[in-house]
């Protein structure tokens, strides 16, 4: 099993690596790292290049993580009935690595945040709704993209508990559950400091906006950088 735990982050990585938004960026003659935040992801791109560009970098990103969970689910599922779903969080940690940390990138990318997406639906349909009630209803009434993405990241952990201690995983053992726990743990541990910035600007009453229907006021002239 160890060697199919590797096998899978080495999946995740690889689809991680599909840097959505830097190539995008690239199509449009910009490195999309040096502009705005400087963050390779969909509320970066929202700003930079707009709403259209910005929602094709989240359906990419969204993507990636998808197949990756639906490839090890479809690999995997029948030989390993047990063990698919910690499978699954092997190859998601492996998508957030590579989106986060790509090697061809000098290790600078996103966030991790779109891929949650992804994982919504790839992992088990139960994250599907709460995921989009945990993201939207905060974004909606704040129009802040970092607390929407904190609350999905923290909203999943603890229902990836609940429901593990609930049997929604069987025929998944307590170490399986455990081990499940501990990367979900670290993924949203990683997310949180990877918005420490963010989550300072919330608290001080200084975060930036992000608008979807309406130009943002951030959004550069692609002749200016950072």
């Amino acid at each position: 099993m160890i060697g199919l735990r590797f096998l899978c982050l080495a999946i995740g990585y690889l689809f991680g690596n599909f840097q959505t938004a830097y190539i995008l960026g690239k199509m449009k003659g910009i490195d999309i790292r040096e502009y705005g935040s400087g963050n390779a992801g969909t509320t970066n791109a929202i700003r930079v290049l707009g709403t259209k560009a910005g929602l094709l970098v989240f359906v990419g990103d969204m993507l990636k993580s998808l197949i990756a969970l639906l490839l090890v689910g479809a690999i995997f599922g029948k030989s390993h009935p047990e063990s698919v779903y910690l499978l699954k969080s092997w190859a998601f940690m492996g998508v957030v690595l590579g989106h986060d940390f790509p090697f061809y990138m000098n290790f600078k990318g996103g966030k991790g945040v779109a891929v949650m997406a992804g994982f919504a639906f790839g992992y088990h349909w139960s994250f599907i709704p709460s995921s989009i009630l945990l993201f939207f209803i905060p974004y909606l009434t704040t129009t802040f993209v970092s607390l929407g993405s904190l609350m999905v990241y923290g909203g999943t952990f603890i229902q990836l508990i609940i429901e593990g201690q609930m049997g929604m995983f069987a025929p998944a053992t307590q170490a399986t559950l455990i081990e499940m726990y501990v990367i979900q743990f670290f993924l949203t541990f990683m997310a949180y400091y990877r918005h420490r910035a963010n989550i300072g600007r919330l608290l001080s009453g200084t975060e930036r906006k992000t608008y979807l229907f309406k130009a943002n006021s951030e959004k550069l002239d692609l002749g200016d950088k950072k």
